[in-house]
Protein backbone atom coordinates (compact mmCIF):
# COMPACT_ATOMS: atom_id res chain seq x y z
CA UNK A 1 0.00 0.00 0.00
CA UNK A 2 1.31 3.16 -1.07
CA UNK A 3 -1.28 5.75 1.22
CA UNK A 4 0.27 8.74 2.17
CA UNK A 5 -0.26 10.01 6.25
CA UNK A 6 1.38 12.15 8.29
CA UNK A 7 1.37 15.95 7.14
CA UNK A 8 4.94 16.03 5.46
CA UNK A 9 3.27 14.42 2.56
CA UNK A 10 1.50 15.91 -0.15
CA UNK A 11 0.53 14.94 -3.81
CA UNK A 12 2.27 18.28 -5.11
CA UNK A 13 4.50 19.77 -2.63
CA UNK A 14 3.06 23.28 -3.38
CA UNK A 15 -0.71 22.39 -3.06
CA UNK A 16 -2.69 20.55 -0.10
CA UNK A 17 -3.79 17.01 -0.61
CA UNK A 18 -2.68 13.57 -0.54
CA UNK A 19 -2.10 10.60 -3.11
CA UNK A 20 -1.61 7.10 -3.75
CA UNK A 21 0.12 5.80 -6.45
CA UNK A 22 -1.35 8.06 -9.57
CA UNK A 23 -4.90 9.19 -7.26
CA UNK A 24 -4.74 12.39 -5.47
CA UNK A 25 -7.51 13.53 -3.41
CA UNK A 26 -8.93 16.98 -2.92
CA UNK A 27 -11.11 18.14 -0.59
CA UNK A 28 -12.48 22.26 0.23
CA UNK A 29 -14.56 23.09 3.61
CA UNK A 30 -16.58 26.15 2.60
CA UNK A 31 -19.32 28.25 4.52
CA UNK A 32 -22.57 28.54 2.86
CA UNK A 33 -23.53 32.02 2.48
CA UNK A 34 -26.86 32.54 5.22
CA UNK A 35 -29.78 31.60 3.20
CA UNK A 36 -27.95 29.98 0.48
CA UNK A 37 -28.65 26.40 1.94
CA UNK A 38 -31.42 25.36 -0.30
CA UNK A 39 -30.88 27.32 -3.63
CA UNK A 40 -27.21 25.33 -3.01
CA UNK A 41 -29.45 21.91 -2.91
CA UNK A 42 -31.22 22.90 -5.76
CA UNK A 43 -28.38 23.66 -7.37
CA UNK A 44 -26.82 20.36 -6.46
CA UNK A 45 -29.79 17.92 -7.42
CA UNK A 46 -29.53 19.78 -10.91
CA UNK A 47 -26.34 18.67 -11.07
CA UNK A 48 -27.14 14.97 -9.99
CA UNK A 49 -29.85 15.09 -12.60
CA UNK A 50 -26.93 16.30 -15.21
CA UNK A 51 -24.85 13.67 -14.41
CA UNK A 52 -27.46 11.46 -16.66
CA UNK A 53 -26.36 14.64 -19.44
CA UNK A 54 -23.97 12.91 -22.45
CA UNK A 55 -22.73 16.76 -22.35
CA UNK A 56 -21.73 15.84 -18.35
CA UNK A 57 -20.17 12.82 -19.43
CA UNK A 58 -18.39 14.23 -22.07
CA UNK A 59 -16.89 16.64 -20.35
CA UNK A 60 -15.38 14.36 -17.95
CA UNK A 61 -14.34 12.44 -20.76
CA UNK A 62 -12.81 15.64 -22.41
CA UNK A 63 -11.19 15.77 -18.61
CA UNK A 64 -10.44 12.27 -18.45
CA UNK A 65 -8.41 12.85 -14.87
CA UNK A 66 -11.23 12.61 -12.69
CA UNK A 67 -12.02 9.09 -10.60
CA UNK A 68 -14.98 10.61 -8.67
CA UNK A 69 -16.72 13.45 -7.03
CA UNK A 70 -19.63 14.45 -4.00
CA UNK A 71 -20.73 17.82 -2.32
CA UNK A 72 -21.86 17.44 0.84
CA UNK A 73 -24.04 19.93 2.85
CA UNK A 74 -23.78 20.11 6.31
CA UNK A 75 -23.45 21.81 10.22
CA UNK A 76 -27.56 22.50 9.88
CA UNK A 77 -27.00 23.98 6.34
CA UNK A 78 -23.83 26.34 7.65
CA UNK A 79 -21.17 24.34 5.57
CA UNK A 80 -20.44 22.79 2.66
CA UNK A 81 -17.17 19.58 1.34
CA UNK A 82 -16.36 18.99 -2.19
CA UNK A 83 -14.45 15.97 -2.21
CA UNK A 84 -12.89 14.40 -5.14
CA UNK A 85 -10.30 12.10 -6.38
CA UNK A 86 -8.52 13.01 -9.35
CA UNK A 87 -4.96 11.98 -11.78
CA UNK A 88 -2.33 14.41 -12.42
CA UNK A 89 -1.33 17.58 -11.26
CA UNK A 90 -3.70 19.70 -9.30
CA UNK A 91 -3.36 22.42 -11.35
CA UNK A 92 -3.97 20.90 -14.17
CA UNK A 93 -6.74 19.49 -12.75
CA UNK A 94 -8.54 22.94 -11.61
CA UNK A 95 -7.33 24.40 -14.72
CA UNK A 96 -9.49 21.85 -17.04
CA UNK A 97 -12.39 22.15 -14.65
CA UNK A 98 -12.91 25.40 -15.65
CA UNK A 99 -12.43 24.88 -19.23
CA UNK A 100 -15.32 22.48 -19.72
CA UNK A 101 -18.96 22.78 -18.91
CA UNK A 102 -18.58 21.40 -15.55
CA UNK A 103 -16.66 24.31 -14.58
CA UNK A 104 -20.14 26.16 -14.80
CA UNK A 105 -21.44 23.86 -12.80
CA UNK A 106 -19.51 24.31 -10.41
CA UNK A 107 -19.44 28.20 -10.59
CA UNK A 108 -23.49 27.47 -9.90
CA UNK A 109 -22.81 25.20 -7.25
CA UNK A 110 -20.19 27.15 -5.56
CA UNK A 111 -21.46 30.53 -6.22
CA UNK A 112 -23.56 29.91 -2.83
CA UNK A 113 -20.37 30.21 -0.57
CA UNK A 114 -18.25 32.81 1.07
CA UNK A 115 -16.24 34.57 -1.22
CA UNK A 116 -15.80 32.08 -4.71
CA UNK A 117 -14.40 33.88 -7.31
CA UNK A 118 -15.23 31.80 -9.98
CA UNK A 119 -14.14 29.19 -11.53
CA UNK A 120 -12.57 31.40 -14.31
CA UNK A 121 -11.00 33.76 -11.81
CA UNK A 122 -7.13 33.81 -12.03
CA UNK A 123 -7.69 34.13 -8.13
CA UNK A 124 -9.69 30.89 -7.98
CA UNK A 125 -6.69 28.23 -6.97
CA UNK A 126 -6.05 30.85 -3.73
CA UNK A 127 -9.65 30.73 -2.82
CA UNK A 128 -9.35 26.60 -3.38
CA UNK A 129 -6.03 26.05 -1.67
CA UNK A 130 -7.14 28.46 1.24
CA UNK A 131 -10.21 26.10 1.93
CA UNK A 132 -8.33 23.07 1.36
CA UNK A 133 -7.61 20.61 3.84
CA UNK A 134 -5.89 17.69 3.73
CA UNK A 135 -7.22 13.82 4.85
CA UNK A 136 -5.60 12.47 7.09
CA UNK A 137 -5.39 9.16 5.79
CA UNK A 138 -5.70 8.26 1.87
CA UNK A 139 -6.36 4.92 -0.27
CA UNK A 140 -6.91 4.16 -3.29
CA UNK A 141 -8.04 0.86 -4.44
CA UNK A 142 -6.33 0.58 -7.33
CA UNK A 143 -3.28 3.46 -6.99
CA UNK A 144 -1.57 2.47 -9.94
CA UNK A 145 -4.52 2.83 -12.53
CA UNK A 146 -4.98 6.40 -14.00
CA UNK A 147 -8.73 6.70 -15.04
CA UNK A 148 -7.42 6.60 -18.39
CA UNK A 149 -6.19 3.27 -17.79
CA UNK A 150 -9.77 2.20 -16.04
CA UNK A 151 -11.68 3.19 -19.00
CA UNK A 152 -9.35 1.08 -21.80
CA UNK A 153 -9.26 -2.27 -19.55
CA UNK A 154 -13.01 -1.46 -19.68
CA UNK A 155 -13.16 -1.62 -22.88
CA UNK A 156 -10.89 -4.29 -23.56
CA UNK A 157 -13.19 -6.09 -21.05
CA UNK A 158 -16.46 -5.74 -22.96
CA UNK A 159 -14.36 -6.20 -26.29
CA UNK A 160 -13.00 -9.49 -24.76
CA UNK A 161 -16.52 -10.67 -23.13
CA UNK A 162 -17.91 -9.73 -26.76
CA UNK A 163 -15.10 -12.47 -28.29
CA UNK A 164 -15.71 -15.52 -25.88
CA UNK A 165 -19.74 -15.71 -26.46
CA UNK A 166 -19.37 -16.29 -29.98
CA UNK A 167 -19.23 -19.24 -31.56
CA UNK A 168 -15.98 -19.10 -33.26
CA UNK A 169 -14.09 -18.52 -30.15
CA UNK A 170 -16.57 -21.72 -28.75
CA UNK A 171 -14.83 -23.52 -31.72
CA UNK A 172 -11.15 -22.69 -31.80
CA UNK A 173 -11.46 -24.00 -27.80
CA UNK A 174 -12.38 -27.24 -29.19
CA UNK A 175 -10.30 -27.31 -31.48
CA UNK A 176 -7.36 -29.72 -31.24
CA UNK A 177 -4.89 -27.56 -33.33
CA UNK A 178 -5.03 -24.80 -30.06
CA UNK A 179 -4.92 -26.91 -27.38
CA UNK A 180 -1.36 -25.99 -26.67
CA UNK A 181 -2.52 -22.59 -26.41
CA UNK A 182 -5.09 -23.34 -23.74
CA UNK A 183 -2.70 -25.10 -21.78
CA UNK A 184 -0.52 -22.45 -21.00
CA UNK A 185 -0.87 -20.77 -17.29
CA UNK A 186 -1.41 -17.58 -19.48
CA UNK A 187 -4.21 -18.82 -21.19
CA UNK A 188 -5.74 -20.50 -18.46
CA UNK A 189 -5.66 -17.34 -16.10
CA UNK A 190 -6.82 -14.94 -18.57
CA UNK A 191 -10.44 -17.63 -18.97
CA UNK A 192 -10.40 -17.79 -15.11
CA UNK A 193 -10.38 -14.12 -15.18
CA UNK A 194 -12.83 -13.62 -17.49
CA UNK A 195 -15.49 -15.87 -15.80
CA UNK A 196 -15.07 -14.33 -12.40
Amino acid sequence: MTATTGSAQTAHPERPGRSDGVCNEFTVFTEIKPGHADAMREDLAMLADATNDERVHAALRQIGTLHDARHVIFDNDARHMFASVFDGSWDTYIDDFAQTEVGDRFDKVFSHTEGFPGVTDPGVKDWFVAHQAPAGVFVSSYPDLTVQQVWKDQRVSEAFQEVLDTPEFRAALDNPANADLMATPAFQKLLEEASA
